[in-house]
């Protein structure tokens, strides 16, 4: 019944709130060390990290499901093809912002005697990027402008093994459920101390293949059931209203509610690294499957958002650089309030607009040649 699907709607919406909820909580984690008034301490702007999960979540569901629909039409997976795919949409903006960060910026802000010292030298970090491991650059030498680019790195090895692994495995399903098992057991051993070793502690942590193994779950779920979900959905919608509900409380209020519900359920290994994901996942089945293309996430505005919603996460760092540089002056004296508003119009008025140009400009070169590399590669 759902194993045609050839675009999911209102899916890009989200990617363009999930991209902006990142911008926001880096916003005022840097306002607070800047002396601004900070909303930091409130929950809803400290979902930078349930945001970056979410791509996770979305990102497994998604490529899941392309998997299985090219095994059912054309009983192989095209790793070649996979693989190119990949590296047209997300090599090319990564390594601009690489260039951008690692050799360039020290550089330019050496020369305007700008006072931004980088906690890394090119010849300590370049590996780190160049294999797609660039949360140990933040690991090892502390906070900077690259270090959104961790989840990239989680996403990139992602792709490297999934396709073959799913192309290996007879039975899908089998696999999924194996890399959530795994992942379980590695965070129950981290838990009991079983595993102590601090680099490998952050390595099982932060690459977090559970949640795009959910993704994935959702999707083989969404390619073979035979149920009608709109039926289901309508049937049980007093639950799928309690579990949209649950997620909104966890979103807006996870850090500012009764301190038992926020220690002993919200931080708990299971509710935490489980129970969010799979919240998540229903939002994405609900809001790509059951609601309607006329709904209005999915319009002309939502959907340019989330079509440039990989450029608002890689730019947004350098935006708030820039502004917190040259207008923090300007902004401070402002009432707190005002401040507020003026400078997240900057920031995120600034980063969409680079982030469509960057697009449209530099992006989109790479990617109409997909299909013509794409059909060079599979002769």
């Amino acid at each position: 019944m759902y194993g045609n699907i050839k675009f999911f709607p209102n899916l890009n919406s989200l990617r363009f709130f999930a991209a902006i909820l990142v911008l926001i909580h880096h916003g005022e984690v840097i306002r607070e060390k800047n002396s601004f008034l900070s909303f930091v301490d409130w929950s809803f702007f400290q979902n930078g990290g349930s945001a970056v999960r979410f791509f996770f979540i979305l990102s497994g569901f998604l490529i899941t499901y392309l998997l299985l629909k090219e095994k059912v039409s054309t009983q192989k997976i095209n790793i070649k093809s996979f693989y190119f795919k990949r590296v047209v949409r997300i090599w090319p903006l990564y390594f601009l912002l690489v260039a951008i960060g690692v050799i360039i910026l020290p550089q330019l802000f050496q020369i305007l005697h700008i006072n931004y010292a980088f906690p890394y030298s090119v010849n300590e970090t370049w590996w780190m990027f160049l294999l797609f491991v660039p949360s140990l650059v933040t690991f090892r030498y502390g906070s900077h402008l690259l270090e959104p680019l961790w989840s990239i790195g989680v996403e990139e090895w992602f792709y490297i093994i999934w396709a073959p692994l799913f192309k290996w495995f007879k039975t899908p399903l089998i696999f999924i459920y194996s890399i959530i098992v795994s992942k379980i057991f590695l965070l129950f051993a981290i838990h009991i101390n079983l595993i102590e070793n601090e680099t490998i502690v952050h390595l099982i942590k932060t690459y977090s293949f559970e949640s795009m193994a959910i993704g994935g779950l959702g999707a083989y779920f969404i390619f073979h059931t035979k149920l009608n979900l709109q039926q289901v959905y309508s049937k049980y919608k007093t639950t799928n209203f309690l579990l949209i509900t649950a997620t909104f409380i966890y979103l807006f209020l996870n850090k500012n509610i009764a301190p038992f519900i926020n220690e002993y359920i919200f931080t708990d290994l299971l509710f935490n690294q489980i129970v969010i994901n799979i919240l998540f996942l229903n939002i994405i089945i609900y809001c790509g499957v059951i609601l309607s293309k006329k709904h209005w996430l999915n319009n002309k505005w939502l959907n340019i958002g989330g079509e440039i919603s990989y450029g608002i996460y890689m730019y947004h760092m350098l935006v708030i650089f820039i502004c917190i540089h040259f207008l923090k002056n300007l902004l401070l004296p402002l009432n707190p309030y005002v401040s507020f508003i003026c400078f997240y119009a900057f920031v995120i008025g600034g980063t969409i607009t680079i982030s469509y140009l960057s697009k449209r400009i530099f992006e989109d070169f790479f990617i109409k040649y997909k299909n013509r590399f794409d059909k060079t590669i599979q002769k």
